[in-house]
């Protein structure tokens, strides 16, 4: 009988702790994110004005163009998911510092940067450590002003604000350093070009 009993009450209580784990807590959580925090809990996705989604404010991405500031060397490569969501297939390279693939990378890197009359700063060869980073430093950003003012025809002046604007600090005030988020940033470029055109 106390056996019987014993394991009714193991039976109970692992079905209390199930319903707890793995129903309500998940679906609490759930709809906090989306109530209060729905820009974050989906991805923190950034959409253009057409309402397309362009890429994820968390993590990097390659821009090419000298019209738009380059961030840090990205493992991630977009593509256009279910319903033309952008999915990011993402994860470090892994390789050692004394790996050979990876000293061809940062040299080539380099050599490019400075063909195309770019300052090769670390931020803009070397990864970070998850390959995933969206910041760049503001040094590094400041590098890159004045060739996509001349890219895009505009004074620098124009573009100092946006820089500003888009440097998120330090993580609770304190930790690491502020960082540029290179996607707001470009694409804030990209909203203040065509309000100009709207605008003359």
């Amino acid at each position: 009988m106390s056996f019987i009993r014993e394991t009714s009450r193991a039976i109970r209580i692992t079905l209390v702790l199930w319903l707890l784990t793995a129903i309500i807590y998940p679906l609490a959580i759930l709809v906090v994110g989306q109530v209060f925090l729905p820009f974050q809990a989906n991805g923190s996705i950034v959409e253009n004005i057409e309402g397309k989604p362009i890429g994820s404010t968390l993590i990097g991405q390659i821009f090419t163009s000298e019209r738009y500031f380059q961030g840090r060397p990205s493992v991630v490569r977009y593509s256009q998911g279910r319903k033309a969501k952008p999915t990011g297939i993402s994860g470090a390279s892994n390789l050692a510092p004394s790996n050979p693939q990876l000293l061809n990378r940062i040299i080539e890197q380099a050599n490019q940067f400075q063909e195309e009359s770019i300052q090769p700063t670390a931020d803009l060869i070397y990864t970070s450590g998850s390959g995933l980073d969206p910041h760049i430093s503001l040094i590094t950003a400041r590098r890159q002003v004045e060739r996509v003012a001349r890219a895009r025809g505009i004074k620098e002046d124009e573009i100092l604000p946006l820089l500003n604007k888009y440097t998120d600090g330090r993580f609770l005030w304190i930790f690491g350093e502020p960082g540029v988020n290179i996607l707001r940033l470009n694409y804030a470029l990209d909203l203040q070009e065509i309000n100009r055109q709207q605008n003359q």
